[in-house]
């Protein structure tokens, strides 16, 4: 999702679009009740015994690819609520340095995958779940990096699934509700470009239009 200012015309096929401050940046995860009720509680992402270490685990910085994955929380009851993350730019930016592009061209599948970041482009998506023509990263954080992202790289953990669930509630009762009045409601971030070193860019593909067949 991106602000008021973005149209289809403007933004780039491959762009960081996020809510963040001047030393963190957010993401969504959807978990279970038990991982999610103890994690909020303890600020702690493993603090449930139901958190399985040592299994690739998918970030996005989507809200509304967020809601595009989990039905707004309704699709799978193993992944009933949201959570938004806050990592420092350093750990975000950090992941994306060992990400490895997980399709497209120039992809090496004899490569040993276990201990890569996946970074994978998905068509973003509108608050009702409209399918957009550019695209919104996914990172995928491999099992041997995820006790140092539950225990070092999350600084503080919200529940944000009664805001998806009315999200979709409004949207239910006004399909044509604009993107201003679901930002001023609250119920959409406003995710701005995220700036990032021209090293990633090309790692990652971003400055490459999409290929028109």
């Amino acid at each position: 999702m991106s602000d008021d200012s973005h149209t289809t015309d403007t933004v780039p096929y491959r762009q960081i679009r996020a809510q963040y401050d001047g030393d963190t940046i957010t993401v969504y995860q959807a978990y279970s009740p038990a991982i999610a009720n103890a994690a909020v509680a303890a600020q702690r992402l493993n603090a449930s015994p139901d958190f399985k270490p040592g299994r690739m685990t998918w970030i996005k910085p989507s809200w509304a690819w967020m809601m595009y994955r989990a039905g707004y929380s309704y699709k799978d009851a193993r992944q009933a609520r949201i959570l938004a993350l806050r990592m420092k730019h350093e750990h975000f930016i950090g992941l994306l340095q060992r990400g490895v592009l997980s399709h497209g061209a120039g992809v090496d599948h004899t490569r040993d995958k276990t201990g890569e970041v996946r970074i994978q482009w998905d068509p973003e998506r509108t608050p009702a779940l409209e399918r957009l023509p550019y695209r919104s990263i996914q990172i995928g954080i491999p099992g041997s990096l995820s006790d140092r992202w539950a225990n070092e790289w999350i600084v503080s953990i919200e529940d944000v699934t009664e805001t998806a669930r009315s999200l979709k509630k409004v949207l239910d009762e006004d399909p044509d509700a604009s993107l201003e009045d679901l930002v001023e409601q609250g119920l959409v971030p406003v995710e701005r470009p995220f700036a990032l070193p021209d090293s990633i860019i090309t790692k990652l593909d971003m400055a490459q239009p999409e290929l028109k067949s």
